[in-house]
């Protein structure tokens, strides 16, 4: 009981911070472009910031091979969660239009605007380098594969022009993190000049409290009274909540056969996999044509639902 306590008190300092967004948005304290602009500060400047220094401090050259393995049982994990989305989205029919919702809601979660200021909230700094490991592998399969399949679903064309944004594969925060990597391998001391170190880590110290901040102007501006829980919502609620983390755990048990895993990647990697649907959906299925307010639904309700189901995993994660 003491650790479910202990997991809805992290869980309400989330909730506390996000209400405040969602307040000041509301109460028109917060302009129409101040999320969008919160949005550009975390992705090009602070994300990127948090992610270099923590690799190179969190990090070392004979860790490095560690990281790659806890990648494969990432790719395995999601593998798998493609796999179930695309056959239940088939067996229910869903319709045209909503297939790219359905399939990207379940699979790809929002690694950036809540599963970080999440993990570091209920496991602090220390967890970043395995929050890493959740956040290359959603980057890569929300831009090729999650992209390609909301693409494929434009209702508009009959030869439908499938792509993969490429430019998208690359962030700022991916890039802060190869540059990372390579300044590790050179042993380059950047982080020993002190000015250096202390700015970068003072400019992302302001992922957390900014990221909790903007989903509270995203929910204010797509409206709680507007959530609707349609048959095709509930399922993806259904695969985002209970299907993809169970595939999770069911991997890291496998895994634990063969291997010993630090405990704080298979809670990193259990939590990351039950965060809301990803923010940017929307417009994706927006560009194709799709169901748009099916996919602001999804997103909206999935990102309260967190709320809840976050207090119930970290009391089940202590026995894995």
């Amino acid at each position: 009981m003491l650790v479910l306590w202990n997991s809805i008190q992290s869980v309400l300092v989330i909730v506390l911070i996000m209400a405040l967004g969602y307040v000041l948005r509301k109460e028109k304290w917060l302009s129409d472009s101040f999320g969008n602009d919160i949005a550009r500060l975390i992705l090009n400047i602070s994300l990127p910031a948090a992610i270099f220094v923590t690799v190179l401090e969190k990090l070392n050259r004979g860790e490095l091979a560690s990281f790659s393995g806890y990648l494969l049982l990432g790719v395995i994990a999601f593998a798998i969660s493609y796999v179930l989305s695309i056959v239940w989205a088939r067996v229910a029919h869903v319709g045209t239009g909503r297939i790219g919702t359905f399939i990207n809601g379940i699979t790809n979660p929002n690694t950036v605007f809540i599963g970080l200021p999440l993990n570091v909230a209920l496991f602090g700094n220390q967890s970043l380098t395995y929050f890493l490991v959740y956040y290359v592998l959603d980057v890569f399969s929300t831009w090729t594969a999650g992209l390609f399949i909301v693409n494929s679903d434009d209702p508009t064309t009959k030869n439908k022009k499938t792509y993969l944004d490429w430019h998208k594969i690359l962030p700022v925060p991916l890039l802060a993190f190869i540059i990372a990597i390579v300044v590790l391998l050179f042993n380059i001391p950047i982080l020993k000049i002190t000015f250096v170190k202390s700015s970068l880590t003072y400019i992302g110290s302001l992922v957390t409290p900014l990221s909790l901040i903007y989903i509270g102007i995203i929910l204010a501006n797509a409206g709680l009274k507007n959530m609707r829980f349609d048959l095709d919502t509930v399922m993806v609620m259904i695969g985002r909540f209970v299907c993809v983390p169970a595939i999770m755990i069911g991997v890291l048990l496998v895994a634990m056969k063969f291997a010993t895993l630090p405990k704080l990647l298979t809670q990193t990697m259990v939590i990351q996999s039950a965060v809301p649907a990803i923010a940017v959906l929307p417009i994706l299925v927006h560009n194709a044509h799709g169901d748009v307010k099916f996919s602001a639904n999804v997103v909206s309700i999935s990102t309260v639902m967190f709320i809840v189901v976050i207090p119930i995993l970290m009391f089940v994660i202590q026995y894995l």
